[in-house]
């Protein structure tokens, strides 16, 4: 019955996330669900946590932005930082980054020869375009 009432619950929680905006609050139920399935009510209470922190990451931007981004000339003056571009990794505040105009959702720069789309409150590389 215990067991019954948890996943009566953790689905409950899934349906109400189906209406929710937030990537944080889906990615806790995904994960909820998937740790209750898993490892039962403990499983459920981790993989809540887990996917939580999984669903704070920033969507992947749209190809409108990435043809945008990838389209764009060639800067005049090049930037160099010591540091290896990752996803998710914060750009050097010494790099300007400029908002896409149709999306300020988004940003990017140009880094070692590599375009960049970048969230711009956090200065995280979202994707590096090859």
């Amino acid at each position: 019955m215990k067991k019954h009432l948890i996943l009566t619950g953790i689905l409950s929680l899934v349906a109400g996330s189906a209406y929710a905006q937030s990537s944080t609050v889906n990615g806790a139920a995904g994960g909820a669900v998937t740790g209750a399935i898993v490892g039962g009510p403990v499983g459920a209470a981790v993989g809540g946590v887990v996917g939580a922190v999984a669903g704070t990451a920033i969507d992947p931007p749209p190809p409108t932005v990435v043809t945008y981004v990838r389209d764009l000339p060639e800067p005049e003056e090049q930037v160099v930082v010591k540091e290896k571009l990752a996803v998710g990794q914060p750009l050097p505040s010494s790099v300007v980054v400029k908002t896409v105009p149709d999306n300020p959702k988004y940003a990017y720069a140009v880094v070692n020869k590599q375009r960049v789309i970048i969230e711009p409150s956090s200065r995280k590389v979202i994707q590096v375009i090859d």
